[in-house]
């Protein structure tokens, strides 16, 4: 079993809406002292939305971090404390211009667990209805498709989705579509 890790000193060194930057120094279980990156995140939420057809809903929007447009599943962080089911449903319908009658908690993911404590939290959304339209924030521009599960599989094992949440949630849809 491994001995306690002991938080010493946190000095948070930037802030910003969506992450707080933080030098964590910490005492090893040998007694050794380091200092480890962290980065803060108030979590997020994803939604693999299935429409009647079967058919997975994605979104693709322009990721600066990449200089690349990328098809994923629709998410987004929490507001505060916001719920995460209420994120799920809010961020589904601002993306997509779809509402679920039948949304239900499905994975967690830590996104990037050796720097970051992001956790999302992934619900599976059908009975899909549409409504009025998307409702991005101003800095979003979003184009929404269906695609078949074989073709989201194909697409990530020739490496055009590379996103880790989108390929944790579909290859975790395909494996609960095959369960017994």
């Amino acid at each position: 079993m491994l001995k306690k890790f002991e938080r010493l000193k946190r000095d948070i060194l930037r802030k910003s809406n969506v992450l707080t930057y933080c030098i964590d120094t910490m005492k090893l279980p040998d007694g050794h002292i380091v200092e480890y990156d962290t980065m803060l995140h108030n979590g997020a939420a994803a939604v693999i939305p299935v429409t009647d057809e079967g058919k997975i809903v994605m979104v693709k929007q322009y990721r600066h971090s990449f200089d690349r447009v990328t098809l994923e599943v629709p998410a987004g962080k929490r507001d505060g404390d916001e719920d995460f089911a209420v994120a799920a449903e809010r961020e589904l319908e601002e993306e997509t211009g779809y509402k679920s009658s039948h949304i239900v908690p499905f994975i967690t993911i830590d996104t990037a667990i050796a720097y970051c404590d992001e956790e999302i939290k992934v619900f599976l959304a059908t009975k899909l209805t549409k409504t009025d339209g998307q409702h991005t924030d101003p800095d979003e521009f979003i184009e929404v498709g269906e695609y078949e599960l074989s073709e989201l599989k194909d697409m990530i094992f020739s490496h055009k989705i590379r996103d880790s949440k989108t390929i944790a949630c579909i290859m975790a849809y395909d494996s609960y579509t095959r369960r017994p």
